[in-house]
C-alpha cells in the first residue's frame, strides 16, 4: 500500500532545498545586476513556504519507502522541480505564462536545453544564471542533489538511486548512497572549477563562463547567447568545450576511478568508453569530409565544426557553432541518430545511452548465430560479463516503451498541426534531452511557436526520457496502484 504521507515528508525537503538554491542566482544577482530580484525572491519564498507548510503538517516515517513508493517519488520529485523551478520565469516579464516558464524550467532541470526564448540576451543575468543553473544541479540529478544536503538519507535512498541511473548494468562506488553522492558530487564540481578556470583563460568573462560551465558539466546547452557558442567567434573556447562536453558524456562512475582511485586502466577498458570515443570520432570525421567537400572551409574549421556538433549532439549537450540543417542531408540523419544514441551510462547526458546500443547489437548478433546454429547455447557479454536474460529483455522492453513515446508523442503534435519534420525532430530532441532538432526546432530556431499543447507534451517527453521512461510509465500501470 502506497503511503502519501511517507512521500510527501522527503519532497517538503527537497522543496526547502530547492528553494534554498534559488538564494544563489539572488545573492548574485543582488551584488552585480539587481534586476528581476522579485521574481527570484518569489519564487524562492512560494517554494519555501509550500515545503514548510508540507513538512510541518505531515508525520516523520516510521520506515523505509517501498519500492513503489520511491518510484513514485522519483517522479514526484522532478515533476515539482519543474513546476516550483519554473516561478522565477513566471514571475518575469519575459515568458509568456505558465506554459513557457513550465517549458523552460523543465528542459532547465532535465538538461534539454531546448528553449521558448527567440532572444536569450533579454534575460537579466540573475535570471540568466537560474537558467543555466537549473542544469548544473539536474545534470547530476537533483535527486543525488538532495541525498548529498539533506539529512534523510534512509528513507528510500537506494530506490532513487537506481530510478535516477537505471543502466545497463549498474554500480555502487560505496554501500552508502549518501557517500556515493558526496563522491560524485565532488568530482562533479571538480570538473566544474577546472572549465571555467580554463574558459576564464580563454577570453570568457566570469559570468559566461560560470554560465556555460553550468551547461556544458549539466550537458544541457542554454548559453547566455541567443547564438549559441557560435556567437564567441573563437576555436580555443569551442575546443575546450569539446573536451569538457566529452567529459561530461562519460560515466561519473569512471570519473570517480581515474581521478580519485586513480585507476585509469578501468577508463580505457571499459567497452561503453571506448564504444562512446570510437563513435565519436568516426562521425566526426565522416561529417568533417563530407564539410570540406561541400563547401569553401578550411579543414581546421571544416572539422571543428564536425566535431563540435557531433559532441554536442551525442552528449545531448545542444551548444550550437553553425547551422547545421544547411549542411549536406547525410550529416543531418547521422546527427538525427546520435539524438537517439546519448552518452554513456551514469553520465550526465541523455539518449538511450551507449551500452545499450552495444548491448542491442550483441543481441542482434545472438539471434543470428541462433538461426544459424539451431541447437548452439550463446550468451550476450559486456565488458566480459555475461548478461542475464532478465536484463535482455528490459532492455528490448526499454527501445519498445522509447519509441512507443516517441510515435505517440509525435501524433500528438501532429493533431495540433506540428509538420511532420518538426514533430519527429522535435519529440526526438526532446525525449532524450537533445535540445535543438531539425525543421521549425532548427539549431537557429527555438519552441516558443509551437501551440501550447505541444509545449506540455515535450515537456514530458523530456521528464519521461531523463528518468529513462520505465520509471514515469509504471506508475501509469493498474498493477502499480494494487495493493
Amino acid at each position: 500500500m502506497i503511503d502519501p504521507r511517507a512521500i510527501a515528508y522527503v519532497l517538503a525537503q527537497f522543496l526547502v532545498a530547492l528553494a534554498g538554491t534559488m538564494l544563489i542566482p539572488l545573492l548574485y544577482g543582488a551584488l552585480t545586476d539587481g534586476r528581476d530580484l522579485g521574481a527570484l525572491a518569489g519564487g524562492a519564498l512560494v517554494t519555501a513556504l509550500a515545503g514548510v507548510l508540507v513538512f510541518v503538517t505531515t508525520p516523520r516515517p516510521t520506515r523505509d519507502l517501498s519500492q513503489r513508493e520511491g518510484l513514485l517519488m522519483v517522479v514526484a520529485v522532478w515533476g515539482c522541480v519543474g513546476f516550483f523551478g519554473c516561478l522565477p520565469f513566471y514571475f518575469s516579464p519575459y515568458f509568456n505564462g505558465l506554459t513557457d516558464a513550465f517549458f523552460e524550467a523543465a528542459s532547465g532541470f532535465t538538461t534539454t536545453g531546448a528553449t521558448v526564448l527567440s532572444n536569450v540576451e533579454v534575460l537579466s543575468q540573475p535570471l540568466q544564471f537560474w537558467r543555466c543553473f537549473s542544469h548544473w544541479l539536474g545534470g547530476m540529478g537533483i535527486v543525488l542533489l538532495g541525498l548529498a544536503i539533506l539529512p534523510l538519507v534512509g528513507h528510500g535512498g537506494m530506490h532513487l538511486y537506481r530510478a535516477e541511473f537505471s543502466g545497463a548494468k549498474s554500480e555502487r562506488l560505496r554501500p552508502r548512497i549518501a557517500e556515493t553522492a558526496l563522491s560524485l558530487w565532488k568530482v562533479y564540481f571538480a570538473l566544474s572549477l577546472a572549465q571555467f578556470v580554463a574558459l576564464r583563460l580563454a577570453g570568457m568573462n566570469s559570468f559566461e563562463a560560470l554560465c556555460h560551465t553550468f551547461s556544458t558539466l549539466g550537458t544541457g546547452g542554454f548559453s547566455t547567447r541567443t547564438a549559441s557558442v557560435a556567437g564567441f567567434q573563437s576555436p580555443l573556447i569551442e575546443y575546450i568545450l569539446i573536451v569538457f562536453m566529452v567529459l561530461a558524456g562519460i560515466s561519473f562512475v569512471q570519473h570517480y576511478r581515474f581521478w580519485v582511485e586513480r585507476r585509469p586502466g578501468k577508463l580505457f577498458s571499459d567497452v561503453e568508453v571506448r564504444s562512446y570515443l570510437i563513435l565519436t570520432l568516426v562521425a566526426a570525421v565522416t561529417i568533417g569530409v563530407i564539410l570540406l567537400w561541400q563547401g569553401d572551409v578550411t579543414t581546421e574549421a571544416a572539422f571543428r565544426d564536425a566535431l563540435f556538433q557531433v559532441v554536442s549532439i551525442v552528449t545531448t549537450t545542444g551548444f550550437v557553432t553553425a547551422d547545421f540543417e544547411i549542411w549536406h542531408p547525410l550529416p543531418q540523419l547521422l546527427l538525427l541518430a546520435l539524438m537517439f544514441v546519448g552518452g554513456c551510462t551514469g553520465s550526465t547526458a541523455g539518449g538511450m545511452k551507449v551500452s545499450r546500443i552495444v548491448l542491442l547489437a550483441r543481441v542482434v548478433d545472438r539471434e543470428f548465430k541462433r538461426m544459424v546454429e539451431r541447437h548452439g547455447v550463446f550468451a550476450v557479454r559486456l565488458g566480459g560479463d555475461v548478461i542475464p536474460e532478465t536484463t535482455v529483455q528490459s532492455l528490448l522492453n526499454l527501445v519498445y516503451l522509447a519509441f512507443l513515446v516517441n510515435f505517440i508523442s509525435c501524433l500528438l503534435l501532429a493533431a495540433v498541426g506540428v509538420d511532420v519534420l518538426t514533430s519527429i525532430a522535435a519529440v526526438a530532441a526532446t525525449m532524450f534531452n537533445v535540445g535543438p532538432g531539425l525543421g521549425g526546432v532548427g539549431p537557429l530556431d527555438n519552441y516558443g511557436h509551437l501551440p501550447a499543447l505541444a509545449k506540455w507534451v515535450l515537456a514530458g517527453d523530456m521528464i519521461a526520457g531523463r528518468l529513462e521512461f520505465y520509471t514515469v510509465l509504471v506508475i501509469l500501470t493498474p498493477a502499480f496502484w494494487r495493493k
